[in-house]
């Protein structure tokens, strides 16, 4: 750890996971520029940087600008939502199990979606703009609704991180059984269209996905780094942190909801893509060596982790393209057999 000045403004600077944010981000930019230049039609890197920086002929441009860019940065913008929120989770809850995917937070958010797929396609309750604006909207307000549900049932005085994951898993099996019902009140075009959405994809992702996706990050990522050190205090048991002079519920409620919003953001974008926001916060936390999840470096890695993950699911299988959930999902399963194998021998112990 080394202090620092810039002007008025002091601080410490820790290397590794500096480093860790700096590498990942290098690693980040070499990957979507590989997501943007391979497809049906590839494109040399060289000549998808000119693209970038204003030259190429026009089918390049269409298809870098148009096409394969905004998929990317929609990919990294998701994962870095994700990361940073599972990362807050995570911190707060001190259990690595907290994520929005266990706590049932993309799961609402995912029914919300849903819900105006299905009434909006066949049954045409819902039509017109709102039948389009109305997915990612409702994809939100479902989000918060299910992560509101879950602080207010797991609140006892305070929130404590078990009884916190015990609600969630709870939240996130009736919200996911509601969701498959929805399957069986829509027609064949809808249902298909619904479990492309719930398995999380990044297909046919434009600028409409970015801008919102871009912007939400661009106000709530500030804002949970002015909380880092309310984090910090969380790590410690609740008299440590009262000590502190932390106070503890409403340091608690702000930053829960920020995590939300963000989950609730990424889901809107692309779907519940899973184990994003369960795995990132501990690959950064091992990499950084730092006591509890760090909140750039879960981002840098949840944005790696979704545009490779894309890259398989786009150029693995031929001319098949599985969408990016069914990556990470086979990439998450077992990493979450392992913390719940692990959680248990430390139950024992």
């Amino acid at each position: 750890m080394r202090g620092f000045r810039l002007g008025p403004v002091s601080g410490a600077l820790r290397w590794r996971p500096f480093a860790v944010v700096v590498v990942g981000l290098g690693l980040l930019a070499l990957a979507a520029a590989v997501s943007v230049a391979r497809g049906d039609f590839p494109i040399p890197l060289g000549q998808v940087f000119d693209v970038l920086m204003g030259g190429g002929p026009r089918g390049q441009r269409f298809i870098v600008l148009d096409l394969r860019l905004p998929r990317a940065l929609t990919g990294v913008f998701v994962g870095a939502a994700l990361g940073i929120a599972g990362a807050v989770f995570q911190s707060i809850a001190r259990n690595p199990l907290a994520s929005p995917d266990i706590l049932g937070v993309t799961w609402g958010a995912g029914a919300g979606a849903v819900c105006v797929i299905t009434f909006g396609g066949s049954l045409g309750v819902v039509g017109g703009t709102m039948a389009e604006v109305g997915v990612p909207l409702a994809s939100l307000a479902g989000g918060l609704l299910a992560g509101l549900l879950v602080y207010g049932l797991a609140w006892r005085r305070g929130i404590e991180g078990f009884r916190l994951v015990l609600v969630g898993i709870g939240v996130s099996a009736v919200a996911s059984n509601f969701t498959h019902y929805l399957l069986t009140v829509g027609d064949v075009t809808d249902a298909s269209r619904v479990m492309v959405w719930i398995t999380g994809s990044l297909n046919g992702r434009g600028w409409e996905h970015v801008v919102p996706v871009g912007l939400a990050l661009a106000l709530l990522i500030p804002a949970v780094l002015v909380g880092a050190r309310l984090l910090g205090a969380l790590q410690f048991d609740d008299d440590t942190a009262r000590g502190l002079g932390v106070r503890l519920n409403g340091a608690r409620s702000v930053m829960l909801l920020l995590a939300v919003v963000l989950a609730a953001v990424a889901t809107a974008a692309a779907g519940p893509v899973a184990f994003v926001a369960l795995a990132s916060p501990q690959i950064a936390l091992r990499l950084a060596g730092t006591a509890t999840p760090p909140l750039l470096g879960s981002a840098v890695v949840g944005g790696l982790l979704v545009v490779v993950s894309d890259l398989v699911a786009r150029l693995a299988f031929g001319g098949f393209e599985l969408p990016v959930g069914v990556v990470t999902a086979v990439l998450g399963a077992p990493y979450l057999m392992y913390l719940l194998v692990r959680s248990r021998r430390e139950a024992r112990v």
